[in-house]
């Protein structure tokens, strides 16, 4: 217990003093959710990767897919790594960069609102994003308690206390600069830690050639009539439900191509140069966290015991992997805290910053504040930081059942109503005003007839729904509807067009006969 408590200590320790550092740096509305536009690429990287994987991955992802599935739901930390990772970077990255500044654009709902000249849809936009974060920031909570429970003899809710004011003095204190800082720190204690805790699991189920024996003896409950009977299915390529693990790939991989706190990060980078070294470091850091993640959680049926089920005999799928750490030595338990602390942490500062900085600039502002100054803009974004913090420290001490389902929901909600006219607005003039009203009906409006009805019984599979949908509803309906100005959009992608004049150092001219 010593030495899980003074590693916590330490962790906390860095993080405030970082915080501290960095409000010498936040003097403005810019520098606290943008520091600047002057990020490098290796924290920008960092951001994004220890922004994307939380408690919500290691704890109730890995452990849900990885009893499901087995090992070829490492397939779900693959597409996060190429698709949530490296074709974000290299689809989004640039032009975000680029048009953003142009725009002045500070926030996603701010980018609808000044691309598609529409105070009505920035506002909206402003509504569903607060909204729909909330629960994300309770599926964090949900993962820590799991994680709590088995490390410490103490309630987790003091845990959660002590987390949610630490995260909340240096967010408030040194707002993005804080928060970059500190994911760049927490994600190296992630990329060591994932990789010891697999090593130590698998040394403990008798090294790896074991593990991967015992676990192709065990019997696939499988839901594919096809595949009923067969033998090795939770060591298989494609295991043993191949479309449902699809769906989980595409929800969790192009789902961040749409989650308001994830595209932020392309905002805040230094510059061009610094976007390609941020796509080769974040792919790598996303192929460790979450393909190490994935392949852990697909050994979960060997930690098969009384303590992963419930009264009803129903698999408590967030305890699976707190029951495979649970052997491990004080040591390796106490990285495993400090692991998804800094996962967690970083994930939660995000959505915060996010939360405040959308309800402040794209709610408050231009329908109640219309003529608040730089200053008071910012003390607003503080105070919000505070009050969301609470809020969601309010939800963590109710937390719902499943992390995944909850998950579910607000990525599809968000990613449903955001990413296609986000993607599209970036790279066509014809995207249409009333194109981005019916993607946001589509995320919202799928999403909680869903979990009102439930006619796809999984919400992982109705997020990756709600996304398509929106991928499909977009270019069509802007086919049909009223077209933007020509001139305004024009200028807008004008910043795409800087012309870059070089000084001719010589020439080859065709020699006269």
């Amino acid at each position: 217990m010593f030495i899980k408590i003074l590693m916590l200590v330490v962790f906390f320790g860095v993080m405030i003093a970082v915080g501290m550092w960095s409000s010498r740096r936040t003097g403005n509305v810019n520098d606290f959710i943008l520091s600047g536009r002057n990020v490098g690429p290796w924290i920008t990287a960092f951001a994004f990767g220890t922004s994307y994987f939380s408690a919500v991955v290691f704890i109730g992802y890995a452990g849900q897919f990885g009893w499901k599935y087995g090992l070829s739901s490492t397939w779900v930390g693959l597409g996060n790594a190429f698709i949530g990772s490296l074709l974000a970077w290299l689809v989004l990255g640039r032009r975000t960069r680029v048009m953003t500044q142009k725009l002045d654009a500070r926030t996603m709902p701010e980018f609808f609102g000044k691309r598609f000249d529409s105070k009505s849809l920035q506002i909206v936009g402003s509504i569903i994003a607060f909204i729909f974060l909330i629960p994300y920031t309770a599926s964090v909570y949900n993962g820590l308690s799991r994680l709590f429970g088995m490390a410490f003899s103490i309630d987790y809710r003091i845990c959660v206390l002590v987390m949610a004011l630490l995260t909340g003095v240096y967010v408030v204190a040194g707002g993005y600069t804080a928060t970059a800082m500190n994911d760049f720190i927490q994600g190296i204690i992630m990329l060591i830690g994932i990789s010891a805790i697999i090593v130590a699991v698998l040394n403990g189920q008798g090294g790896f050639l074991n593990a991967i024996k015992e676990l192709s003896l065990i019997e696939a409950d499988t839901a594919v009539p096809e595949l009923q009977g067969a033998q090795g299915l939770f060591t298989s390529f494609f295991g043993p439900d191949p479309l449902n693990l699809l769906g989980v790939i595409i929800l969790t991989s192009l789902g961040t191509w749409g989650l308001p706190q994830m595209v932020h990060k392309f905002y805040t980078i230094k510059d061009e140069k610094a976007v390609r070294t941020g796509t080769i470091v974040s792919t790598f850091f996303a192929i460790v966290i979450a393909g190490g993640c994935y392949f852990l959680g697909g050994f979960g049926r060997l930690f098969d015991s009384p303590a992963i089920y419930n009264e009803s005999g129903a698999v408590m799928y967030d305890t699976i992997v707190p029951q495979m750490l649970s052997t491990l030595p004080d040591v390796l338990i106490g990285i495993t805290v400090v692991l998804v602390l800094s996962a967690s942490m970083s994930t939660l500062s995000s959505l915060v910053l996010t939360s405040s900085s959308t309800l402040t600039l794209d709610f408050l502002k231009p329908l109640f504040l219309k003529d608040m100054d730089d200053k008071k803009q910012l003390v607003m974004m503080r105070v919000l930081v505070a009050v969301f913090i609470v809020l969601s420290v309010v939800i963590a001490f109710n937390p719902p059942t499943f992390i995944a389902q909850l998950m579910g929901v607000s990525w599809g909600a968000l990613a449903g109503a955001f990413l296609a006219p986000f993607m599209y607005g970036l790279y066509s003039k014809k995207i249409t005003k009333a194109s981005v009203w019916v993607s946001y009906a589509i995320g919202v409006g799928f999403t909680v007839a869903n979990m009102i009805w439930h006619f796809i019984a999984s919400p992982i599979n109705a997020g990756a729904a709600t996304m398509i949908l929106g991928l499909i509803a977009v270019p069509i309906v802007s086919l049909f509807t009223p077209k933007p100005d020509k001139a305004a959009v024009d200028d807008i992608f004008s910043c795409y067009d800087r012309k870059v004049i070089v000084k001719s150092t010589h020439s080859l001219e065709e020699e006269e006969l």
